[in-house]
């Protein structure tokens, strides 16, 4: 990659790891499930005027309207509201590529070969010793409810491998359509009104700001550039980059917000991203299509959205880089 493209992909796992630290101080002005109905309106609206028809069939912009922003998002919202760390939770979504792989293995059939096996078994190892830790020093829901959101994104990411997007901005924008008036009745529901009101009528700069980066900053130009690099260069040369973001949300709720990172914490990531780097960039198995499950950004899945976006496309099983210049 050119220099350039490697400070912007770095630039963007920097942007979707202080999303968590947003997303802590958001929460701090709005019940969880109204703050992600606002995030995906906002990401939405005005952009869907401009992207043109979606690409694909409804019901996979639906499908994964559902399992991303509505049970993904809503129960990370809702995990983290609970108690549970902005940085631990970076690091505990990206199990969401272990539940991709067995996913894809089950309803895809997509092998796993033993490297993404053994990969498989650390990055589990590490949820297992972050869940000691939490266990220890914190609710448990809270990290019930994030784990239980990564597999949500797992199946989001086997629902976008089926649909094959060409167009991942595009499908992105139409995908944060469908969570908006689902998560509000919601929020009505289990919130409350009174509790919704109050924090749209306590709305400032600071809660704007907050719903700005959520939804344009880590949303509209995360996925953006990100789908841009993945045009440009093979998903291999791009993914890896997605496992700085815990990386960069652990360090930086550390700073901005405080949080401890304790012995057992640092073992966990050190086992999840290890695990997580092995369960995404190996291959599958011989014969096998590759899998789904390659490391995704955490707000959505656009590695998933482009693989057939590269401009040379894709033969057989085997992708054809983009041509360079």
């Amino acid at each position: 990659m050119r220099p350039a493209h490697t400070a912007l992909a770095v630039l963007v796992a920097a942007v979707w790891g202080f999303n968590f630290v947003v997303i802590e101080i958001g929460l701090g002005q709005f019940p969880p499930l109204l703050l992600s109905a606002l995030r995906f309106l906002a990401a939405a609206l005005p952009a869907v005027f401009f992207t043109g028809r979606p690409k694909v069939a409804w019901k996979w912009v639906l499908g994964v309207g559902a399992a991303l922003g509505i049970a993904k998002f809503g129960l990370l919202f809702t995990g983290m509201a609970a108690g549970m760390p902005a940085g631990l939770s970076s690091l505990v979504l990206q199990v969401q590529a272990v539940f991709t792989a067995a996913l894809a293995g089950a309803v895809l059939r997509e092998r796993p070969g033993r490297v993404r096996l053994a990969g498989m078994a650390v990055a589990l190892g590490g949820i297992a010793v972050a869940a000691a830790d939490q266990g220890a020093s914190g609710p448990v829901l809270g990290f019930t409810l994030v784990v239980a959101a990564a597999a949500c994104w797992g199946v989001s990411n086997v629902l976008t491998r089926k649909a094959a997007p060409p167009d991942a901005l595009n499908f992105m924008v139409w995908v944060c359509t469908v969570p908006v008036l689902p998560l509000l009745a919601l929020s009505l529901l289990l919130e409350g009104p009174e509790r919704d009101l109050a924090a749209l009528r306590a709305l400032d700069w600071s809660g704007v700001a907050v719903i700005g980066y959520v939804a344009w900053v880590s949303t509209v130009f995360g996925f953006g550039a990100w789908g841009y690099l993945l045009r440009r260069y093979p998903a291999s040369s791009v993914a890896p980059f997605s496992l700085l973001v815990p990386v960069f949300g652990m360090s930086s709720a550390a700073l901005v917000l405080g949080e401890e990172v304790t012995g057992p914490r640092l073992l966990a990531a050190l086992l999840l991203i290890g695990g997580v780097a092995l369960t995404s960039l190996a291959p599958t198995g011989k014969g096998i299509a590759k899998s789904a499950s390659g490391v995704q950004p955490p707000a959505g899945q656009a590695g998933l959205m482009v693989r057939r976006h590269f401009r040379g496309g894709i033969r057989g099983d085997r992708e054809v880089p983009a041509r360079r210049g």
